[in-house]
């Protein structure tokens, strides 16, 4: 990404991060992280009051191409995000806890 983006990898996030997740619906049901928001990237100008607050708020996506779209949005608006590298793809693969809607397992799709 451009260096312009802030980003961190995956075992930057710390434990208490603020996470907004900006996946789609059927993304977001099959598996997201415990406590993270969740705000669509196609409603985010719209949805912009149910962001959460925190500073920095890491975004988060499937594999981090939206997420730092959305972070280099977020932060020409004034917000301080910072784009989280490899997205819930990479969350899943350091065993990083998730969760799904339902009774399902949760996995990244």
């Amino acid at each position: 990404m451009s260096a312009s983006i802030p980003e961190v990898s995956i075992d930057q996030v710390p434990p208490d991060a603020v996470l907004l997740d900006v996946r789609e619906d059927d993304e977001w049901a099959a598996g997201h992280a415990p406590g993270a928001v969740h705000v669509p990237m196609t409603e985010l100008a719209d949805r912009l009051d149910d962001l959460p607050d925190g500073s920095p708020v890491y975004v988060i996506c499937r594999s981090g191409g939206r997420s730092a779209r959305v972070t280099a949005y977020l932060n020409q608006q004034g917000w301080d995000s910072v784009n989280v590298a490899g997205g819930m793809g990479a969350w899943a693969r350091a065993g990083r806890p998730m969760e799904a809607d339902g009774d399902a397992a949760p996995e990244v799709i």
